[in-house]
């Protein structure tokens, strides 16, 4: 499951880049479900309610929610990370969007950050995801 927030400047996921995305998830025997976010309350309501049975990885991109979550820790979104039973990888498209780290339960297992292309951090974050997920069965 992706979670992502909105983006500014449109550099959000593209619809070539999401079928790609898919299709590497399907080659690997997996189904991508993708849920874009407009504000904070929804990005940790989803982190919230995203079920171990259903949703076994996830790619967190909080886009340009960054700021919101460091100046409004009562919104949650730390008590949700640290409730999530899965796996998680946190993607960014620049090092500023990057979430502060923080004392956790339960930390990303990766934070991918390429400066400007968020498609690269997408692939990186997926592929690390898919490996991790074969290497589980």
């Amino acid at each position: 499951m992706i979670v992502q927030g909105p983006h500014a400047n449109a550099r959000s996921l593209s619809g070539e880049l999401l079928g790609h995305l898919q299709q590497l998830a399907r080659a690997a025997g997996r189904t991508l479900e993708v849920c874009s976010c407009n504000g904070l309350r929804e990005f940790v309501a989803r982190v919230r309610t995203a079920r171990s049975q259903t949703t076994e990885f996830m790619l967190l991109d909080p886009g340009s929610l960054t700021q919101q979550v460091q100046a409004h820790p009562e919104a949650g979104l730390g008590d949700a990370l640290d409730a999530l039973n899965m796996p998680y990888i946190e993607v960014h498209d620049d090092s500023d969007d990057t979430l502060e780290p923080r004392d956790v339960l339960h930390a990303p297992l990766a934070t991918i950050v390429i400066h400007g292309d968020l498609g690269t951090s997408y692939r990186i974050a997926l592929g690390i995801a898919l490996r991790r997920l074969s290497a589980s069965v």
